[in-house]
């Protein structure tokens, strides 16, 4: 047995005794998979029949019709506790089945071992071609791997940096919920830049949390918890999550402003509320949107006991949303205890410190030499129809690849499709088309399209093609580039500009944090076109000095 094997049987207490002792694998590490048509459980184990029993008096497996043993001759415990926590992940983005799985923190690390990496492709790859040749899972790995339930997924194996958050955080909350109550909650503040991974560690930590709510022996046994994301995209994302997951409900994730209502009228008073992309809250009202009060952070301050919250001002897009770090502080400081960390490593993008120092001094207006990286993909294209047939290209190869712009170009919510414009005209792309279930980029048809910051903030690409819009130009005299912020088409950013000091510097930073975010999605590649001639020009001369220049 030199390769992995798949065996199914009933999942019926017969099955076992048919089933000889003598049998290797009885007294051997293997994983298994039970099922029925709708819901799933993963588990690894060294003592098989054992083990299927005691799953079989458990009342939460009764509606799982078979069992399935996987083995492999080089199995050991840490091979297969490391796959099984894999398959996991990979099952949900599945999405054939509901998973009755639970994760306890010290699943969300696989320690280093020997030969780790054979197991972690090898195995894995034929383990999962077997399941898909059985009909057992749907998908394929590439296209599962696409996925932004899968990117985001409660059971990604953490970083030691993460795990060290997620334990702080946990240990925080069961402290802080058996407090007495004052007016303000206690604050949790996770800070880092796009891409540190901060979206995925909230995720394990509010499954972790939603875990402990069922166990009487937990501080957090019977809490009622929220997830609060104030970004579409996302919130749907969670959604899908939560629909994959057997202890996790719908209705424990939100949006601040229904949540925030919601609970004003109830009168009440939860345990903890997780809020994911906390710069997108609004600092001030919002009528137009039901929110009334002067502060969403505050406000979720009140309604909770603890509030933990993933911030990073350089992301945010509306003036409706600008923080500023004394109001950050002063918020901060009405919280009955507060407590700090910040991620620090980069996970997103592929790419070395020159590349992420290139795109952030861009953030600042300076224009530095184009670095390289064998490893990373920075091109500079003449026209918008070469970088379109170059991402196109990207797509066909690894899937996942997108354009997007800057909110130069017109759009409106009029069921109109708008366009993304060359500068002389001659080629368009659809751009901003949203769709109320799927995220945009995961409809293969997008990469015909061309996406805003609102429907992929947060969210990965293999590859992304920028497009720099009309309001980014170059000043060759003081080599720094200009914000037009008059040609910003974006009309609901500029919303909430009263009591604004500086408002052309407010309105300069929120299209710069836009271009940093669009900039930053892609994992293998950023392609760049600016629509703006001396712009385009002057990126095309620094590509040009390093022989790299493509498509003019």
């Amino acid at each position: 047995m030199n390769k992995i094997e798949v065996a199914t049987w009933p999942f019926q207490d017969r099955s076992l005794n048919k089933i000889g002792n003598n049998e290797m694998f009885l007294n051997y590490p293997v994983i298994y998979i039970l099922n029925g048509s709708r819901e799933a459980y993963i588990g690894e184990t060294v003592y098989f029949k054992k083990r299927m029993r005691a799953h079989m008096k458990n009342k939460n497996r009764n509606n799982l019709e078979y069992m399935h043993l996987i083995m492999h001759e080089e199995f050991n415990r840490s091979a297969t506790f490391h796959l099984e926590t894999k398959l996991i992940n990979y099952f949900l983005g599945d999405e054939k089945y509901k998973l009755q799985n639970k994760s306890k923190i010290t699943n969300d690390f696989t320690h280093n071992y020997y030969n780790k990496s054979f197991y972690d492709q090898s195995v894995f790859k034929e383990l999962w071609n077997r399941l898909y040749e059985k009909g057992i899972v749907t998908n394929q790995l590439h296209i599962i791997e696409n996925k932004d339930i899968f990117k985001l997924s409660p059971f990604k194996e953490l970083s030691l940096d993460q795990l060290d958050l997620k334990e702080k955080v946990l240990k925080f909350c069961e402290e802080q919920v058996q407090l007495q109550q004052s007016e303000y909650g206690s604050l949790f503040v996770i800070k880092g830049e796009a891409g540190v991974g901060k979206s995925v560690v909230l995720s394990s930590i509010f499954n972790t949390i939603q875990e402990y709510i069922s166990e009487a022996s937990s501080p957090l046994y019977k809490t009622e918890n929220y997830l609060v994301v104030n970004h579409e995209e996302m919130y749907k994302t969670y959604k899908g999550i939560a629909s994959q997951l057997k202890h996790l409900k719908a209705k424990n994730f939100a949006k601040p402003t229904p949540l925030i209502n919601q609970l004003k009228k109830q009168n009440k008073k939860v345990d903890i509320i997780l809020v994911d992309e906390a710069h997108l809250l609004l600092t001030r009202p919002d009528t137009y949107n039901n929110f009334y009060a002067e502060n969403q952070l505050e406000e979720l301050l009140k309604l909770a006991k603890i509030v933990v919250i993933v911030y990073d001002d350089n992301q945010v897009l509306k003036l409706k949303s600008l923080w500023k770090e004394l109001t950050l502080e002063s918020i901060i400081g009405k919280s009955s205890f507060t407590q700090y960390y910040e991620l620090t490593n980069q996970f997103r993008m592929q790419a070395n410190d020159d590349v992420i120092g290139w795109i952030n001094q861009f953030k600042q207006k300076c224009l530095l030499p184009l670095p390289y990286d064998e490893n990373y993909e920075l091109e500079i294209f003449a026209t918008l129809k070469e970088m379109h047939e170059a991402i196109i290209e990207k797509n066909n190869k690894y899937g996942l690849s997108r354009v997007v712009s800057t909110f130069d170009f017109l759009h409106k919510k009029d069921g109109g499709v708008y366009y993304v414009k060359e500068d002389n005209g001659d080629y368009q792309i659809p751009w901003n088309i949203t769709d109320s279930k799927y995220t945009w980029a995961e409809k293969a048809s997008t990469v015909n399209e061309a996406g805003s910051i609102y429907t992929i903030q947060g969210f990965d690409l293999n590859y992304v093609g920028v497009v720099l819009g009309p309001s980014i130009s170059f000043d060759e005299q003081s080599n720094q580039l200009v914000i037009k912020t008059e040609a910003y088409k974006d009309v609901g950013a500029y919303s909430g500009i009263e009591g604004i000091e500086n408002a052309e510097l407010a309105k300069e930073r929120i299209i710069l944090n836009s271009i940093n975010i669009l900039m930053k999605r892609g994992i293998k590649g950023l392609f760049l076109y600016a629509s703006d001639d001396v712009l385009r020009n002057r990126l095309l001369q620094d590509r040009n000095a390093k022989g790299k220049i493509r498509g003019n």
